[in-house]
């Protein structure tokens, strides 16, 4: 930032504590981030649009088949290029990204992620990667709200406000259904739900979805009329339907988990590129309705006009059959999930909010279709409804989101009339596969690490804490060969504390010596010499490790060894002691200011 520009900006800040109160500030800030995140939406949106287009050109129609096995890869190696020698920073998965800055950066998100989406995503989907749009659009517009906030020097309360309104304004915007985009944010990101956050929501969430009007009118992702109202005779299918979706759920959680555990342990980007590439682009061409985000085949699933999906398969099988189109749906189901799982694991960027709603929109159809070809139950049962509801379904159980899904679905049809089943197949699906599956798919790695915020309050305020605010390290150490006359001399004659850690020469930690322990023997001179802290030290009940433990693993370890003080190893060297008194009071300054 120029000399000048920084001149402006300190004037502009000290303007505004004069004249503009902290709850002014950031309602206006919250409309201003949601028009940001708006037009981020809009920018990922149409660059998306460009590349699909451009492969449809003319020229590229003629040879179209022979290349739509490649465009996949094209596509991620692009999108490595960029990332290695355009960002040459790490660009993570949009969401999982976003938690990770809130729970262990203080809310302060990369400069990078407020492009590196845009420049990665559009590639990634538009040349054929089967994931989805939301994930970017959502990084894109909190870390617009992140910058933004460090730009105007507010809190890290306030700056994780800020970040929820962005993610609630870019899926307002791509969606246009603000209220879902408010919950959204508060399920997602585990925001405090209170008039204090729920006005910066709202504007941002109005501000958003307004941009998006003034760009795409009124054009929707998802095109659905409810034709066919819900009867009670239903209710007994919907919860069928809550089951299938957790079993799938459970499915989609599962292989995506195992497929990117697999490329994990593939060592280069390089191989990494051309196993997941060639996969998908294999994948793609023998199966194109998995190709991209797959909007255009949920919204045919949604009028009930599968034929353009089933009949668009390399295989030339005419669908006469309902064997055959129940395989080749159930066939869209299974390969989705282990598409979108090839794209991320070969460096692509999205989300899986798109191949969930995809998965969803099928396994409903499926779900309705199968009890209607049997007959056993004398009724028709409404396969577009069981589509919608069952998009729901797969949200509730894959994001566990089970509010977002039920408004999302409720605003998207323009009504309430889908309520009860919304209900109904959401709370089933989200149970069940909570179950099997502790943390949905973005929050997952985190909460392993123990980094993950939630709506637990005393889980939020120990992540929030720093470690380092609590570590002593003026303690002077011993060696295992000193006597007991350097102790009393060199240590306990020249510290204020009673611990004195036993290390060894390459800095290990051994063992403790307080003064309790000596307090019997330390006047006694003719022991100076013969007493060495070889025998005088003890271990401790427990050790802190700095590179691996949380602040709550840290809370429970003074729990059950009932300790005042413990040390902490770093890199497996000491580095020194946290205390149980400094601990508390550190908690206790973090709950009034995450509270206040």
């Amino acid at each position: 930032m120029s000399i000048k520009l920084k001149y402006i900006l300190k004037r502009f800040l000290i303007w505004k504590y004069q004249h503009i109160s902290d709850k002014q500030f950031v309602r206006i800030a919250s409309a201003i981030i949601g028009l940001l995140a708006g037009l981020g939406a809009v920018t990922l949106k149409n660059l998306t649009h460009f590349f699909q287009h451009m492969l449809e050109s003319e020229f590229i129609k003629d040879i179209h088949v022979a290349f739509y096995f490649i465009f996949p890869l094209l596509g991620l190696f692009f999108v490595r290029m960029i990332k290695r020698y355009g960002i040459k920073k790490k660009v993570g998965h949009g969401i999982p990204s976003t938690l990770f800055a809130i729970s262990k950066l203080k809310g302060i998100m990369p400069r990078h992620q407020m492009w590196s989406s845009i420049l990665t995503a559009p590639l990634t989907v538009g040349f054929g990667g089967s994931v989805g749009l939301e994930g970017p659009t959502v990084a894109t517009g909190a870390a617009l709200g992140s910058n933004f906030a460090r730009l105007m020097h507010v809190n890290q309360t306030t700056r994780t406000l800020l970040i929820g309104a962005a993610a609630a304004g870019a899926m307002s915007s791509i969606f246009k259904a603000p209220i879902a985009a408010i919950i959204f944010a508060v399920e997602i990101f585990s925001l405090e739900l209170t008039m204090v956050s729920m006005i910066p929501l709202l504007l941002a969430s109005i501000t958003a979805v307004l941009t998006s009007y003034f760009f795409f009118g009124d054009d929707v992702l998802l095109h659905f009329s409810i034709e066919d109202k819900f009867h009670l005779n239903d209710v007994l299918f919907y919860v069928l339907l809550g089951v299938t979706s957790a079993t799938t759920s459970i499915y989609f959680s599962k292989v995506y988990f195992k497929i990117g555990a697999f490329f994990k342990g593939m060592k280069g980007a390089h191989k990494r590129l051309l196993f997941g590439g060639i996969s998908l682009g294999i994948m793609v061409f023998l199966i194109p309705p998995l190709f991209g985000e797959g909007y255009a085949t949920i919204n045919n699933v949604l009028k009930g006009n599968i034929t353009p999906i089933i009949s668009n398969n390399i295989f030339h099988i005419e669908p006469d059959n309902f064997l055959i189109i129940t395989a080749l749906l159930v066939g869209l189901v299974t390969f989705k999930v282990i598409a979108t799982s090839l794209t991320f694991g070969a460096g692509g960027v999205g989300g899986v909010f798109a191949p969930t709603l995809f998965t969803g929109s099928i396994s409903g159809y499926i779900f309705a279709s199968i009890i209607n070809h049997s007959q056993i139950f004398g009724h028709q049962l409404s396969s577009t409804n069981f589509a919608m509801v069952g998009m729901a379904g797969l949200m509730a159980g894959i994001l566990q989101a089970p509010l977002t899904a039920i408004f999302l679905i409720a605003e998207l049809t323009g009504g309430y009339e889908l309520f009860i089943p919304l209900m109904i197949v959401s709370s089933i699906s989200y149970l069940v596969t909570k179950k099997y599956i502790p943390h949905n798919i973005y929050a997952s790695e985190l909460a392993k690490k123990g980094q993950l915020l939630t709506h637990d309050k005393d889980k939020n305020v120990l992540m929030l804490m720093d470690i380092d605010k609590v570590i002593e390290t003026n303690f002077i150490v011993l060696t295992p060969e000193m006597t007991l006359g350097e102790i009393v001399n060199n240590a306990v004659a020249k510290s204020s504390r009673n611990h004195f850690p036993v290390v060894s020469l390459q800095n290990e930690f051994l063992g403790v010596i307080t003064l309790d322990d000596i307090r019997s023997i330390m006047f006694n001179t003719k022991l100076y010499d013969k007493q060495k802290v070889l025998h005088l030290m003890h271990s401790v009940p427990d050790i802190i490790n700095y590179d691996k433990d949380s602040m709550e693993v840290i809370m429970n370890k003074f729990k059950t060894t009932v300790a005042w003080n413990l040390p902490v190893i770093k890199d497996g060297k000491y580095y020194g002691f946290i205390s149980k008194s400094r601990l508390l009071t550190a908690y206790r300054r973090k709950l009034i200011h995450v509270t206040a």
